[in-house]
């Protein structure tokens, strides 16, 4: 069973509905119970970064974040879900992160006629091996929608980067921890095969 947490911070429905269209048992959670005894957990999300945090924290969730994660059952965040697990952010100074990995989130610099947020398709740099982009072509397209982007400490943690205004980490893997910057659940049959291949990660 793969569970999605529930903290208010949208885009529930669309993860579920790609999960229940490949054929995965999947739920929306918000108890501690269901979400520790699933086989693995996404975090979504889109908004505020300190919005975010605060709902982690006011629905109890934030140790149960901490305590899945070192379960070592895999667990994907995705755009905010994915910056949640980061340090800080400059959208929100002062608040912390859950701080599963170490890198911070900045702000995307105004750079020519490129527009912010950066929303729609571009194209993404995969790493050699990156568990979850197993069976896609170098390049693929994928769906991004975000203000701020991932700067992570260690570059051993990137799976995956894109360019647009600056250098952006959109993807990280380590040990049992993923995230994904761009949306794979608005990225079409690329997106799809992202997630199964989560789906199917054994640890």
């Amino acid at each position: 069973m793969i569970a999605i947490i529930d903290y208010d911070a949208g885009n529930l429905m669309s993860v579920l509905k790609a999960l229940e269209y490949l054929g995965q048992d999947a739920i929306v959670a918000r108890d501690r119970e269901t979400i520790m005894r699933a086989d693995k957990v996404i975090l979504p999300g889109v908004g505020s970064f300190g919005d975010a945090k605060r709902n982690l924290d006011n629905f109890g969730l934030t140790q149960v974040v901490k305590d899945y994660a070192a379960s070592g059952k895999p667990f994907l965040g995705i755009c905010l879900g994915m910056q949640m697990l980061f340090e800080d952010s400059e959208e929100t100074p002062g608040v912390e992160g859950l701080s599963l990995l170490k890198g911070h989130i900045l702000k995307i610099p105004k750079k020519d006629d490129l527009k912010i947020p950066h929303m729609g398709w571009n194209s993404i740099d995969i790493k050699e091996g990156a568990r979850l982009f197993e069976g896609l072509d170098n390049n693929p397209f994928v769906y991004f929608v975000h203000s701020y982007y991932l700067k992570a400490e260690n570059e051993a943690d990137v799976a995956a980067s894109c360019q647009y205004s600056t250098h952006i980490h959109a993807s990280v893997e380590k040990g049992n921890i993923f995230g994904c910057q761009f949306h794979p659940e608005k990225s079409s049959e690329v997106g799809l095969k992202i997630l199964s291949n989560f789906a199917k990660i054994e640890m």
